[in-house]
């Protein structure tokens, strides 16, 4: 129904125990690369890029396009860097991240 969002506005105590549910289309490969790619660490220039690429490649297989979990993963990958003092992004992170989250397995 559309302006059902604004007139539920108008009663607070009932719109807060209301959601509103939107189905999105996995991403493709080059989106959820592009995406993760922004929240993740840049490539170690030691490295010539092959594990950031490899990690991304990771990244994309594991979640199959699927932003919430790209975003957990993310998330997860971030906390295992921190943790282990690490600056680059390594397949390794990715695989640390996974078995924490129970993802691929």
């Amino acid at each position: 129904m559309p302006g059902i969002e604004k007139r539920l506005a108008r009663y607070p105590q009932l719109y807060s125990r209301i959601g509103f549910a939107h189905e999105y289309r996995p991403l493709r490969s080059d989106e959820l690369t592009a995406v993760v790619t922004q929240r993740l660490p840049a490539p170690d220039p030691g490295d010539s890029g092959l594990a950031h690429t490899a990690a991304l490649a990771a990244i994309v297989r594991a979640t199959n396009g699927n932003f919430r979990l790209a975003d957990r993963l993310v998330t997860q990958i971030r906390r295992v860097l921190d943790i282990n003092g690490h600056t680059h992004l390594t397949p390794e992170a990715v695989d640390a991240a996974q078995e924490a989250l129970l993802i691929g397995h």
